[in-house]
């Protein structure tokens, strides 16, 4: 217990700190001194808006910390696909409240030279996340709750280049792991079964101009935190933010795979994914994202018991509005195809549409209410009794989270 007493201790105290600058909670070295979490709130939905300090500019205090806490009521009507999996993300228990993430983030990281983040997170969505080859830290010895750290890493900046090393989240996708970077409770289709949550390596950022960022890296693959495959992957990420209007950014990994996911042994093959998301912001109240994943493996090991190429796509569409300086909406619509059943371990086109409402009545405390629909081309989602399927699904939820720093 003295983990979890040393971590919620420090929780406590840190609103009563102040500090120089407003904090960022999802920062990596591609992402620092961005404002990817305040542009989701006022529907700007630029991932990485990136602001090189200039070494003539007045030092400030570097050293920032922030935090959240996110917990949520769900009430979901079926939490599993007829092969066993999971049919959510984060959200998947059927009926009841969760605590999902009490994060914290110290970050060290200046304009030039050497730096750091940490960002521990306790809560049950750390054993969705934990990458394979890490147990969580729990003092329950349960799956309840646990604590985990998908960012940790050290960084050198020089100008225009960072480079780091340690852990990160990964750079595909509309959405992320933190939830106040998103607009929807839910996290959708393609953030949980068409890409990587984290990965364990090294990373260079080089802030070409005020328009153009790219990102190269190397690391031990999906979710991983030993290279189980021998073989590591590469990440590309470019960001080009033409105007204030419209944005584009590319990503790209390839590596070795086992055929097995979650495994370390076995036959291997080449996974990669393409990941294009376009951005529209039509007014300061007003905007649309599309996310496009397509991606594929070699050597994959399908429900079926055959090992042979595995095919997965999606599409989601992000339409956000800001009503008032309290209220906000999000609608969200995806259509995913897992064509050999590898990532859902169902043939299936699996489709989705959300609504959410936003309500902020203080700053930094948001409560969102949502309603998702979920429907499948075959009865790929079972029943509370385990027996019999059905080929929708559906779930209501309230969700408050409260940021500090």
């Amino acid at each position: 217990m003295k983990i979890l007493y040393c971590l919620l201790t420090t929780i406590l105290l840190i609103p009563t700190l102040t500090y120089a600058d407003q904090i960022k909670l999802d920062i990596d070295p591609s992402r620092s001194n961005n404002s990817h979490v305040t542009s989701k709130k006022h529907i700007k939905h630029n991932k990485k808006e990136i602001k090189q300090e200039s070494p003539n500019q007045e030092k400030t205090n570097n050293f920032k910390v922030s935090g959240y806490i996110d917990g949520s009521y769900n009430n979901l009507q079926r939490n599993y696909f007829t092969s066993g999996i999971f049919d959510r993300v984060f959200d998947n228990q059927q009926n009841g409240f969760t605590l999902h993430q009490v994060a914290i983030t110290f970050a060290y990281q200046p304009a030039q030279g050497f730096g750091f983040l940490f960002n521990p997170i306790l809560g049950y969505d750390t054993n969705i996340f934990a990458p394979y080859g890490f147990k969580p830290i729990t003092e329950f010895d349960s799956q309840t709750f646990s604590i985990e750290a998908p960012q940790a890493f050290l960084q050198y900046a020089q100008n225009s280049f960072t480079f780091s090393a340690g852990r990160f989240v990964e750079l595909a996708g509309a959405e992320g792991l933190f939830p106040i970077g998103d607009t929807n409770f839910s996290r959708g289709i393609l953030y949980g079964y068409a890409e990587p949550f984290t990965v364990l390596g090294i990373r260079g950022t080089y802030v070409v101009n005020d328009k153009l960022t790219m990102i190269a890296g190397i690391n031990n693959g999906w979710d991983n935190i030993r290279d189980w495959s021998r073989d590591k992957t590469i990440e590309l990420n470019a960001t080009y933010t033409m105007n204030s209007f419209f944005s584009f950014e590319p990503t790209i990994y390839t590596g070795q795979e086992r055929a097995t996911p979650q495994t370390d042994t076995g036959p291997k093959g080449r996974r990669t994914l393409i990941d294009l998301i376009a951005t529209f912001n039509f007014t300061d109240k007003l905007s649309f994202i599309a996310n496009y994943d397509g991606a594929w493996q070699n050597n994959a090991a399908l429900p079926n018991g055959t090992i042979k190429r595995a095919i997965w796509q999606g599409i989601a569409g992000f339409i956000n509005y800001k009503i008032n300086d309290y209220w906000l909406t999000s609608f969200r619509g995806e259509i995913f195809q897992d064509k050999d059943g590898f990532r859902t371990g169902i043939k299936q086109v699996w489709k989705e549409a959300t609504i959410t409402l936003g309500y902020i009545p203080i700053t930094n405390l948001e409560v969102r209410a949502e309603a998702r629909h979920d429907f499948s081309n075959v009865n790929a989602f079972t029943d509370k009794n385990g027996v019999d399927t059905n080929n929708q699904d559906q779930s209501f939820a309230l969700e408050a989270f409260y940021k500090f720093g």
